[in-house]
């Protein structure tokens, strides 16, 4: 993630504190907040207004009117508040350090004469929102001293979409089984049968002459046939049904709490 770190300055150290409190308040850690006052720099021996002192601590791309401004403004009992935050949640802390009137850092090198007429019509044109380092300046120029903060909540909203989670087939195909039926079958064929002729007219009209008598025999074997008939039906189709689900999930709301502070100069 990338980080950004912007500066605001403020005459008093209440000030100060109070827009520390109010970044904390935000979600900035106060690890990330630093505050640089008279009594930080002043029991090290080291002259405030000297510009390396802020160069060290802010880069060297540091401006040498905003130095300047910097050390006269401590020297006075202000304070510098620098602050390291992700680059996508600068413009949001601009606008909490803003609430708590900084310093215009242009403005005053003008009034200080720390800057040409040139020089400070050049600096006053605004820096990008996301440069490196920022110095804070008041948003509010007119006479009423009215700062509107937008307050925004995020609502929990629970759609639905259709999604493939298996199949079902049903699918026909063909078996063979062993089947046995009983089943009667006739027969017929030749039966002699030999008897004594007893009667003795019998032997009158004795026919000599060959001759032969022919019986037709008949057997019956089984004859397979078959016929398809429908035994069932299966019926295919989609059947829904419904369930209720808890849906959880988490959803941000901004509040606002109202500190008050005196306005005590030198106060840490």
């Amino acid at each position: 993630m990338r980080y950004e770190t912007i500066v605001a300055v403020y005459d008093t150290a209440a000030h100060a504190e109070a827009a520390k409190h109010a970044l904390v308040a935000s979600g900035t850690p106060s690890g990330e907040i630093s505050l640089i006052g008279k009594d930080r720099l002043a029991p090290g021996g080291i002259p405030i207004p000297d510009i390396g002192v802020w160069q060290r601590l802010f880069g060297d791309d540091l401006r040498e009117h905003e130095a300047r401004v910097y050390g006269r403004t401590v020297a006075k009992g202000g304070v510098v508040l620098s602050a390291r935050v992700p680059s996508t949640e600068v413009a949001h802390a601009v606008g909490v350090l803003t609430v708590h009137k900084p310093v215009d850092v242009h403005e005053r090198a003008g009034d200080l004469g720390v800057v040409a007429s040139a020089e400070k019509a050049a600096a006053a044109i605004p820096a990008p929102v996301l440069a490196p380092k920022q110095t804070v300046a008041p948003v509010l120029r007119n006479d009423v001293d009215e700062e509107v903060i937008r307050l925004a909540e995020e609502h929990f909203e629970v759609g639905k979409r259709q999604i493939e989670t298996g199949k079902a087939r049903v699918r026909r195909f063909i078996t063979t089984e062993e089947v046995e039926t009983p089943v009667t079958l006739h027969q017929q064929h030749m039966e002699v049968i030999r008897r004594v002729v007893a009667d003795p007219n019998a032997l009158e009209g004795i026919d000599w002459e060959d001759r032969a008598i022919e019986i037709i025999e008949t057997d019956e074997e089984p004859v397979v046939s078959k016929t398809a008939h429908v035994a069932e039906e299966i019926v295919v189709r989609t059947a829904g049904s419904d369930r209720i689900e808890k849906v959880h999930g988490t959803v941000r709301r901004q509040q606002v709490k109202v500190e008050r502070f005196a306005d005590t100069p030198g106060k840490h």
